[in-house]
């Protein structure tokens, strides 16, 4: 996942425990958190601890063998360490953001829930954020894609990922492909009208800064950009932490998506803050359309699921598509008067 600021680089999860409020704007999140850095949290006997007071009384560690680089880009700190139980590890400002052992399991169902459901082949993809390349890596496989555009503001990150995190960084080889290192919001802004099929953000949590991306007029312009029948896809938080910010964006996005869906999915991964995060799925009203789009069915495969050159999926499958929007009781009950299904 890749932090984002009101521009983008890869998601900070720091889990934000506050209350979504309306505001003439939109909806709009207050917290007081502070981004840190790796250096906090590495200990004297080789541990890394990623704590916070966002999860007081918890942390989880891991056994770092070794610092492989460490230092800062314009907008973040950056850390990337080898460890024995999940490989190397990438640190934004002293979050966990990916490591090699469980990635795939966000990039995966990110890239391949909003494809595999549309209702016609995607043609045309905006990723905001995704520095480090797994959700470019996961997209290749979509052979019906003729343009991948992504919107990432921290080259810093990104140059990262291609020394040390290569098996994610072989998305950007795609000549499909457009880089373009810029502020992500305004690039959404400047997008034409009903140009992209699917826009995947790969946000970070409501804090400071990259609390916009959790507000309506961002959703608005990404509504905008959007063809009839198009999704968005975006980082949704986790159900055991943030299910205030949750429920306030599912409402956000009902009023938004006027005509259209909204639905909410999650994957499990063990080095994110209680081991599970979500997804806010919604798509556009498409008025030639029978019926509205039903994002839990999958309507196609992934038709490079066994590619030699990116290896076989790991996570993602038909079965496990439809699972991933079975909501526990407890957030069924919060969020089904903002859900469509």
């Amino acid at each position: 996942m890749l932090r984002v600021l009101t521009h983008l680089k890869t998601p900070n999860r720091y889990p934000v425990r506050c209350l979504l409020r309306r505001a003439s704007h939109g909806h709009h999140c207050t917290m007081a958190a502070a981004p840190g850095t790796a250096a906090q949290g590495l200990r004297d006997d080789g541990w890394y601890t990623e704590l916070s007071s966002l999860w007081p009384g918890q942390g989880l560690s891991l056994k770092v063998d070794e610092v492989l680089y460490q230092g800062r880009s314009e907008f973040q700190d950056i850390a990337v360490f080898k460890t024995g139980a999940f490989g190397k590890v990438l640190v934004l400002d002293g979050a966990i953001q990916c490591t090699e052992r469980d990635e795939f399991s966000y990039q995966e169902m990110i890239a391949h829930l909003p494809l595999c459901a549309l209702a016609r082949p995607a043609k045309k993809v905006l990723v905001v954020g995704g520095g480090d390349g797994g959700v470019l890596r996961e997209l290749s496989r979509h052979s019906s894609l003729e343009a991948i555009h992504m919107a990432e503001i921290d080259g810093g990150v990104v140059e990262a990922a291609k020394i040390h995190f290569p098996g994610m960084a072989i998305g950007f080889s795609d000549p499909r492909v457009s880089l373009h290192i810029c502020d992500g919001i305004k690039f959404v802004q400047d997008a034409e009208e009903n140009t992209y099929d699917a826009i995947i953000v790969d946000s970070s949590d409501p804090v400071g800064p990259a609390e916009v991306l959790f507000q309506q007029p961002f959703f608005e312009a990404m509504h905008r950009a959007l063809k009839p029948g198009g999704v968005v896809c975006t980082q949704g938080e986790s159900l055991w932490y943030h299910l205030d910010i949750i429920k306030g964006l599912a409402a956000m996005c009902h009023t938004v998506f006027v005509g259209g869906t909204v639905q909410y999915a999650f994957t499990t991964i063990p080095t994110y803050p209680s081991g599970q995060i979500g997804f806010m799925i919604c798509s556009k009203a498409d008025p030639e359309a029978q019926a509205q789009l039903d994002p839990r069915t999958p309507k196609r495969s992934v038709d490079g699921a066994d590619s030699a050159a990116l290896g076989p999926l790991k996570y993602y499958s038909p079965e496990v598509h439809s699972a991933a929007f079975v909501l526990p009781a407890f957030a069924k009950r919060e969020l089904q008067a903002s859900l469509s299904f």
